[in-house]
């Protein structure tokens, strides 16, 4: 079985590193990256701290608008197709290579797994969602994390190729969380004591975009009673630059951290405060209490658990969730850890 598995940013090459080890174990993978992130703190790091293979194509495509980068994309992704000509196009989660890889295998009618199928924020204004629908609509396989993404699908009519089969950013931080104790110095290096501090991550286009919605996220993070670690994006701190922004004194911005060190900040740290989708999973499974800046979310077992809060970018709600107590019990979500294992055996089941 040949595989062409597409990444393009951070989320994507954590979730690519397990299952590029399983494939790789049985079968031939073809690693295309797009470049949609590129520079070394948000790509070339997570490539060597995870351990994943050199990219066979490395498309170059770079930031631009959504059109544009899409484009790029898609053109490029089908040179590679067409030279590759695999039994399985693998795309991961909602960015613009997702979309890109779908839309290029789909009209070379090449199968296309999709992996984090299913999920919904419900808000058709966030690029995201608009790349997940189109993916799962374009897929002949579906690799929903939970039976909430599965109902999802099935709301819209889609039930063949479902499968459920776990998340596999959960293999990946298994597998991190004792590496990162041992091998990452980055509590020592920004003086921080573990339990007492916040982490905070702001980058999606809704929050950063916004100057009014930003100026209230950066207002609160002040205010929330303890020292907080701000990893910036570059699309945040270009932000930030624009509207002459003076972070509040307890907020701390630093440059993006590599996956070990971030998921050290991440697992010692009192309570998580972002936008990311990928960093509410790894807050719930690290058990540590997250509050979300947004209106919804697509992880909403994590929401119904009480570990995650939806604050939005209302300064009283951001503070409120920040300091409220972590609930008194925690269950597993989003399978066992094998999701890996699952993804590839139902590959070769469809195969």
């Amino acid at each position: 079985m040949k595989v062409v598995s597409v990444v393009g940013a951070r989320p994507q090459f954590v979730k690519a590193a397990p299952l590029s080890r399983a494939i790789r174990a049985r079968h031939h993978e073809v690693l295309v990256h797009t470049g949609q992130h590129y520079d070394d703190n948000m790509s070339a790091v997570f490539f060597r701290e995870l351990g994943i293979p050199d990219p066979e194509h490395h498309l170059g495509v770079g930031s631009g608008t959504h059109g544009a980068q899409t484009g790029r994309m898609l053109e490029a992704i089908e040179r590679v197709l067409l030279i590759e000509r695999p039994d399985w196009l693998l795309i991961y989660g909602d960015t613009n290579s997702t979309v890109a890889g779908a839309l290029a295998a789909a009209k070379l009618h090449l199968p296309v797994a999709h992996v984090e199928a299913g999920l919904r924020s419900f808000n058709r204004t966030m690029p995201e969602e608009v790349n997940r629908v189109v993916a799962d609509h374009l897929s002949t396989l579906l690799l929903c994390p939970g039976g909430v993404a599965r109902d999802n699908l099935a709301r819209e009519g889609i039930v063949r190729g479902v499968e459920v089969v776990g998340d596999v950013m959960a293999d990946a931080l298994a597998a991190a969380v004792g590496r990162a104790a041992c091998g990452s110095e980055a509590l020592a290096r920004f003086g921080l004591q573990a339990g007492a501090y916040a982490l905070a991550t702001v980058h999606r286009a809704e929050n950063t975009d916004d100057p009014e919605r930003l100026r209230a996220i950066l207002g609160a993070l002040g205010s929330v009673g303890r020292p907080v670690l701000m990893p910036l994006h570059p699309r945040t701190r270009k932000a930030i630059a624009a509207l002459g922004i003076t972070l509040p004194g307890p907020v701390r911005a630093i440059e993006p951290l590599g996956y070990l060190d971030l998921v050290r900040v991440a697992s010692s740290a009192a309570v998580i405060l972002t936008d990311s989708g990928g960093l509410q999973k790894e807050a719930y499974w690290l058990k540590v209490p997250c509050v979300t800046l947004r209106e919804e979310t697509e992880w909403v077992e994590t929401v119904e658990s009480g570990w995650n809060v939806l604050a939005g970018a209302v300064p009283s709600r951001i503070v409120a969730a920040a300091s409220a107590q972590r609930p008194p019990a925690w269950t597993p979500l989003y399978g066992d850890g094998d999701a890996a294992t699952q993804i590839l055996e139902a590959m070769e089941r469809a195969c």
